[in-house]
Order: C-alpha cells, then structure tokens, then sequence
C-alpha cells in the first residue's frame, strides 16, 4: 500500500489528462483512477512514498495551463483509507453505520483519515465523485459510540471545513442497507 496520496481537481477535461500523464510518467506512483466527473472536471488521485507523489504533483502542475482548482498531499494516510482507495481488502459491514457526505474529493479523504484515526471503526466505503455529482461520501461500521466519535471527529477535520454537506449515525440500519454498499 502506498504511504501518501495525491490529488489534483481540473476544470478542463482535456489538460486533466495530459497533467495527469505527466504526473505519472515523472515519478514512481500508482494511480487510483483518473476520470471525468460532474459538472465537466477531471479528477486524479494517485499514491507512492511521499517524495514520488510529490514529484508527481510538481509534474503536473508545471504541465497544466492553469486549470488545476484543487491539489493536495497526504501523507500517512490509514490503511483502511487507503484500501478504500485502491479497492483492496473487503468492509466489515456490522454494528452502526456513519455516513459523511461532502462537496469535495479532498474534504471526504481528510475526514475519512481523521475518522480512522480517532475511533475503532471500519471503512465499509469511500466514494470519491463518480456520479453523485462531483460529491464524495464515506460509510464507517462499528459500535455507536465509536461510529457517533468517528464522524464528529471526521467532520471537525480542518480540511473538511465548509465543505460538509450531511452527516449521520444509523444505529442497527437494516442488513439490506449495508449490503447496498458493496
């Protein structure tokens, strides 16, 4: 699993792609998914070592025409988040689900990470702005109270601010509903 990720947002489809190759063919990193998102934004997130996704952000951004309207390096991102990412290992789906919903990409990860690292929870999912409009939202399990900590931890993020849309804790929801997620 890669120890960092990086983010870019573009507002031009066709420089997305091209900064985007630059990215990857300047440093050692793997790529998440690079893709079209609404409304008509280009969005990429990759992870490698610090150093090789920074490389890669530098790239990019010498590369765009100036249409990069979000970047971003996380370092120590937790496992689980990066599992999400990257579609490795599977959720655990039981107990109390949270739900935080948010208008960015970078907002969910940095809540995703805070929320982890604060409580005993489970990732169950992470979905980062494909077709739900350019938002992004993160579902975590576990018992109540560590869930109820999780966000509230989740959405105090920093990088969250402004940026939260919804946030709740369903105690007990039913099997059909978790089931949904995958």
């Amino acid at each position: 699993m890669p120890e960092a990720i990086g983010f870019l947002e573009f507002s031009s489809i066709a420089c997305g792609m091209e900064a985007t190759d630059a990215a990857l063919k300047a440093a050692q990193v793997r790529l998440a998914f690079a893709r079209p998102c609404c409304p008509g934004k280009y969005v990429t997130l990759f992870g490698g070592d610090v150093a090789a996704v920074r490389a890669a952000l530098d790239a990019a951004t010498a590369a765009d025409g100036g249409s990069i309207v979000d970047s971003c390096l996380i370092p120590r991102v937790h496992t689980q988040v990066l599992e999400a990412i990257f579609d490795a290992g599977s959720p655990k789906l039981d107990g109390a689900l949270g739900v935080m919903e948010f208008y960015s990409v970078t907002a969910a990860i940095f809540a995703a990470d805070g929320a982890m690292k604060a409580a005993d929870v489970a990732c169950a999912q992470l979905r980062l702005a494909a077709g739900i409009g350019g938002k992004s939202f993160v579902c975590l399990t576990g018992d109540v109270a560590a869930v109820s900590h999780a966000i509230d931890c989740g959405v105090a993020t920093e990088e969250a601010a402004g940026m939260v849309l919804a946030h709740v804790v369903i105690p007990r929801p039913r099997r059909e509903l978790l089931d949904g997620l995958l």
